[in-house]
């Protein structure tokens, strides 16, 4: 009989072989961001020498404070850090409710209904960036953060999510819900204590794109937001400019480097859980 090979079969010369063809495909990937964050050290001269500095011959941490000092990028910082926590929680609450009734709770036209709202998918944010301007400035809301929260809540972000969990739900043993019916347990008990603990490889999915989404959000806040003190991190980046309305490359790079650092973090400590989720999902029903 065959036995099938696994990874840990692998020869040290093939893995070698291996680790370092992988390496090679990772520059194009990670020498952007080694760029960013060694320009935001280098003086505006060395930014552009030619061939490029990979290491700078020269430190200039003053861009780093000039961040801080040429806007209040702490308070829009902030606002970032809270939009995109309060978007997250909100769709993941939303998307996970409507998720499970999609795929678990029968009534007229349930797939009809689910495909009208995968439709939203497809509607660029550009399309209907007018008519929500239109509305909250009529319910007095622009230039302020509700705009920014109610939007990735109940549009596209939380559409795509809800399908994520439904997908998940859709996966889950039907025999587990039937035994916790007859243990008595009522619909909302079944989804709180029995599918939503099941479903924290999702969730975590469902997390994670969420909030990369409202952290990198910039065509609602340059739309809704007027005042810097409530601009956030993408639009505050576009602020660093000289007299000449010329871009501040190294003061910039600098802030694009302190806005990285949230999302690299969430990802590294959450990858695990992010792929995990995304396995699971599946194509079924």
């Amino acid at each position: 009989m065959k036995t099938e090979s696994s990874p840990n079969d692998i020869s040290p010369r093939a893995r070698v072989a291996l680790y370092g063809l992988l390496c090679v495909l990772a520059i194009p990937f990670v020498f952007p961001t080694w760029w960013m964050v060694t320009s935001s050290v280098k003086p505006i001269s060395d930014i552009f020498a030619f061939p490029p500095e990979l290491i700078p011959s020269r430190f200039d941490w003053s861009t780093y404070a000039e961040v801080f000092k040429l806007q209040p990028f702490a308070q829009q910082y902030w606002n970032s850090c809270y939009i995109a926590a309060i978007v997250t929680v909100g769709t993941m609450a939303v998307s996970s409710m409507a998720g499970y009734a999609f795929a678990r709770i029968k009534f007229p036209g349930a797939n009809l209904i689910f495909m009208v709202v995968l439709l939203g998918l497809l509607i660029p944010s550009e399309v209907t960036i007018v008519p929500l301007f239109q509305m909250f400035l009529k319910w007095g809301l622009v230039n302020t953060h509700w705009p920014l929260i109610l939007v990735p809540i109940f549009g596209a972000p939380s559409v795509f999510a809800t399908f994520v969990m439904r997908q998940f739900f859709i996966a889950l043993p039907v025999e587990l819900e039937e035994a916790a019916r007859v243990d008595g347990l009522s619909r909302f008990g079944i989804f709180w204590q029995i599918a939503l603990p099941l479903a924290k490889p999702a969730l975590a999915a469902v997390a994670i794109f969420t909030f990369l989404h409202s952290w990198n959000l910039y065509l609602e806040p340059i739309v809704f937001l007027t005042t810097p003190g409530n601009f956030t991190l993408p639009q505050a980046l576009t602020q660093y400019v000289d007299v000449y309305q010329g871009p501040m490359w190294n003061t910039q790079l600098a802030a694009a480097t302190l806005t990285a650092l949230p999302v690299l973090v969430v990802f590294i400590f959450a990858q695990r859980q992010f792929i995990e989720g995304l396995a699971h999902t599946g194509l079924k029903g």
